[in-house]
């Protein structure tokens, strides 16, 4: 079992349009999601589209994936797929993040986060679930909620 002890090195990876993801590397991330999501997440074929957006694999803007390793083991992930719609909404949505379920508490999802901002080119929108106990993580981040959502489903 892989051990994160609070001096460990974390190492961080940035997928975009210059820095590619390989197959088997989409493969690895839509798994880690689909099983650390648990019932905040999608299907592992939902998961795997957004990743093919991300990473120009399918027709779109892009965006990033971003993963966290230790020991050379995903312990958490980002993707955010490039909206294309500034200057009225956020041009960036962050469409999934998690981190490893056995090491949660441990800073990790902020630290993966402050990555993701830090690295991501322009404003960014997430959606998340009232009862998800990650929207404090997010308002501590400087996420606020001036909209109320509202969809109309087909």
């Amino acid at each position: 079992m892989l051990i994160v002890e609070k001096d460990m090195q974390l190492s961080f990876t940035t997928y975009d349009a210059f820095n590619r993801i390989t197959p088997l590397e989409i493969e690895k991330v839509a798994k880690f999601l689909y099983q650390h999501l648990e019932q905040y997440g999608d299907n592992e074929r939902a998961i795997t589209k957004a990743i093919n957006y991300a990473a120009k694999e399918r027709t779109g803007l892009g965006g990033y994936v971003f993963v966290m390793k230790a020991q050379n083991e995903i312990i958490g992930a980002v993707i955010i797929n490039k909206t294309g719609m500034d200057e009225y909404i956020p041009e960036n949505i962050l469409v999934y993040i998690a981190t490893h379920n056995a090491y949660r508490g441990k800073g990790l999802g902020r630290k993966l986060m402050q990555y993701a901002i830090d690295n991501c080119k322009g404003d960014i929108a997430l959606h998340v679930e009232k009862d998800n106990p990650a929207k404090f993580l997010y308002e501590k981040l400087g996420f606020t909620n001036p909209y109320l959502e509202m969809r109309l489903k087909r």
